[in-house]
């Protein structure tokens, strides 16, 4: 008899826990940011040096031209060869990074082996733009 109305408040809860959430786990910051960096990285492995530099976030075209962008890319990252594996390492959100403005960044590491080199860290950092979209605003590489 217990169980039998146990079962509606447990159903009742977890109806008003999963309405109450405002961002689904799939649209968190950390999540969206991730995805968009996957796809950026994506260019860059397959040396679409030009593309990745056309999809950066503003302040990054500001600070970096594509001739110095791709000139980086071919000398930091083409010896490094394809790339054989890469995890994410670590998600951060945070409204403030060093050296830039304000806003809404997500600092992601990914663990990378490279052909040419075993254990790198590759820390991609999109921000949001006024346009509402996640966009890479840096890239190094360790």
């Amino acid at each position: 008899m217990i169980i039998k109305h146990i079962l509606p408040i447990i159903v009742i809860c977890a109806a008003v826990f999963t309405a109450a959430s405002p961002v689904s786990a799939a649209e968190r910051p950390e999540q969206l940011a991730q995805a968009v960096a996957e796809g950026w990285l994506s260019l860059v492995d397959a040396g679409q040096f030009a593309e990745s530099w056309q999809s950066v976030a503003e302040y990054f075209k500001a600070a970096v031209s594509e001739a110095q962008w791709k000139a980086s890319l071919d000398t930091a990252r083409r010896p490094l060869g394809s790339v054989i594996s890469r995890k994410l390492k670590s998600a951060k959100y945070t409204r403030s990074v060093p050296g830039a403005p304000d806003g809404e960044y997500v600092i992601l590491e990914f663990e990378t082996t490279f052909a040419n080199k075993k254990d790198a860290v590759e820390t991609v950092t999109p921000t949001m733009g006024k346009d509402g979209k996640w966009k890479v605003s840096g890239y190094f590489i360790k």
